[in-house]
């Protein structure tokens, strides 16, 4: 009898060894895809940033006017330079 109860308890005991090296194996692969997800979190943060610096830079009226002078040839419109249609009546 006593023969039985120690080889049930030790089939235990090595069924609960092999779950805990199981469940740490989790954690560690859970650890390490949480820090991967960390880092590629950070690096979005900063890209969002520079997308943001871009944003405010490019959309600015000073540069909007520049490029269009220096690219379109566009100029700003005079009083001198505008047409003005009139309707004749009948």
């Amino acid at each position: 009898m006593s023969g039985r109860i120690n080889s049930v308890i030790t089939a235990v005991l090595v069924v609960c060894a092999l779950s805990l090296v199981n469940a740490q194996y989790h954690a560690r692969r859970l650890y390490v895809e949480l820090g991967r997800a960390q880092s590629q979190a950070k690096l979005l943060n900063v890209q969002w940033a520079q997308l943001q610096l871009d944003q405010s830079t490019l959309g600015k009226h000073a540069r909007i006017e520049l490029a269009a002078r220096r690219d379109l040839k566009m100029v700003p419109l005079t009083p001198a330079s505008t047409q003005y249609l009139t309707v004749e009546g009948k």
